[in-house]
């Protein structure tokens, strides 16, 4: 039986016809493949089966969110919790077949949960160089009465050499001023004083706080238990490629790197094994092309949570009083 969704629910589901549309989008690889067969695709098979088919080193950017060592049911597949041992095995397994796609210059950001992000660790020392861990808040999830809620998980990031991208400009964070110094002839020192507040454009950090998950009211969201937000996304790639660059998902789930990707112009691929998250993929890159906007990036510039609604609304007090606002 379908859900029953308020009025105002912007959930993207699947109508009957589109699956049909969306499913032409879709590939299917059996044998070796050229990058032109399978840029800006997606792919709805098993990770193992595609790897083999795959020209080598032509990933600039490999952003692995696979599934978690817990056990969760993903649609039309279950995966169950193993021992911290079996899961990094499992891992390793599957980031030895990853390698040879990887350009030298390549970046690779690993998405973890708690448990085994050591295991993640561990496993990522041995094929490459590891430069950090992001910690991002997770705000939903449920508590619990003997244990502290689990409100984070981890992104790890590594590179395959010294000779790699990372564009700072690019992930600047912009933030109110709680404290606006200025220097001895009165000016602002670091920071901006606008019409909307004062600002100051900050150096990313490894702990991240300014990310909304997706919920019913955003356009992005969709029934997907674990869906990583386009925000998100959109850091790892910004950072880690520039325009026209290749970005690789091998567990590509609804698509949300996808879509960044093509909001951000770079060319991508996707492989993901449940055929209805493969179709919900194609219509969200469908509906990109009519709605580029990617929710907390605006004017170049990552906003802090909740900061681009008291800019829009300053934006709209500005224009109804006769003043043009850049």
């Amino acid at each position: 039986m379908a859900k029953v969704r308020a009025p105002r629910n912007r959930t993207i589901i699947l109508k009957e016809d589109e699956k049909y549309l969306y499913s032409k989008d879709l590939v299917n690889i059996t044998e070796c493949v050229q990058i032109g067969s399978i840029e800006n695709k997606i792919a709805n098979q098993d990770v193992f089966e595609v790897l083999c088919f795959l020209p080598d080193n032509f990933v600039d950017l490999l952003i692995l969110d696979p599934p978690y060592n817990l056990t969760k049911t993903f649609n039309s597949s279950t995966f169950r919790k193993t021992t911290i041992f079996e899961y990094a095995e499992w891992f390793e397994k599957m980031l030895g077949r990853l390698l040879p796609q990887l350009k030298k210059t390549a970046s690779v950001y690993v998405c973890s949960e708690w448990f085994t992000s050591t295991a993640v660790h561990l496993v990522l020392e041995k094929f490459l160089k590891v430069r950090n861990r992001i910690t991002w808040e997770r705000e939903k999830g449920r508590g619990s009465k003997k244990n502290w809620k689990n409100a984070s998980e981890d992104i790890w990031f590594a590179t395959v050499s010294d000779d790699y991208v990372f564009n700072l400009e690019d992930v600047k964070l912009k933030r109110k001023v709680l404290a606006p110094y200025t220097d001895s002839d009165g000016q602002p020192k670091d920071w901006d004083n606008t019409a909307a507040g004062q600002f100051r454009l900050t150096h990313p950090s490894n702990l991240w706080n300014d990310i909304t998950v997706p919920f019913w009211s955003m356009p992005e969201n969709t029934d997907h238990p674990t869906q990583k937000p386009e925000k998100l996304l959109a850091k790892l790639i910004l950072a880690g490629t520039n325009p026209g660059d290749f970005v690789f998902d091998p567990f590509a789930g609804v698509g949300s790197s996808l879509v960044a990707a093509k909001k951000l112009d770079r060319k991508f691929f996707g492989i993901e094994i449940d055929k209805e998250y493969c179709l919900l993929a194609a219509k969200r890159l469908h509906l990109a092309e009519i709605d580029p906007n990617i929710q907390g990036y605006h004017d170049g510039v990552f906003w802090e949570r909740n900061m681009l609604a008291g800019k829009n609304a300053s934006k709209k007090a500005a224009s109804n009083a006769g003043v043009t606002k850049t």
